[in-house]
């Protein structure tokens, strides 16, 4: 029975990919966590790891990487980034106008807010894709490193307790 239930959790949880894969399922999470779906990021992960048979586990780390006091920071940086890449001027009302609207937000005012946030959704959507995307391959590169770095290490450390264990047999 246990033996059934490793197989079956190494299925879903893909674990023993190659490096390259489990790389690309930690950059595939992280370029969905600082991506434009924002509220989506968890769902789209899930989906897309289970549509490309990827390492579950992975993509949800590369997910959540963007942790809640980034955010803010990260997206206001991003559509600035846009908005200047569009050549579109974000005037210091429409930012406190769309920061007002947050604060004061709620389910019946979503139109209020949509309003107020028009203006700095293609440079929102712009910013964050590209950020999205230059952070999804710097955390291919870095998490491709230590995955291989651990995969010799975990190795090396077989090696050699084999090793021990056939000269205490002989």
């Amino acid at each position: 029975m246990g033996a059934r239930i490793n197989r079956w959790l190494e299925q879903l949880l893909h674990t023993h990919d190659t490096p390259q894969r489990t790389a690309f399922a930690f950059a595939l999470g992280v370029f969905l966590g600082f991506s434009p779906f924002l509220g989506l990021h968890a769902i789209l992960g899930l989906l897309l790891a289970f549509l490309c048979g990827l390492n579950r586990v992975a993509v949800i780390l590369g997910v959540y990487s963007n942790l809640p006091w980034i955010l803010p920071a990260y997206y206001t940086a991003a559509t600035i980034a846009g908005a200047r890449l569009l050549g579109i001027d974000i005037e210091p009302a429409a930012l406190k106008e769309a920061i007002r609207a947050f604060e004061t937000v709620s389910w019946g005012d979503l139109r209020t807010l949509a309003h107020a946030l028009a203006p700095l959704l293609w440079a929102y959507t712009v910013g964050s894709t590209i950020g999205s995307v230059l952070l999804a391959l710097a955390a291919y590169r870095v998490s491709l490193l230590f995955i291989v770095a651990h995969r010799k290490r975990q190795q090396l450390h077989e090696r050699q307790s084999s090793q021990r264990i056939e000269d205490t047999v002989k």
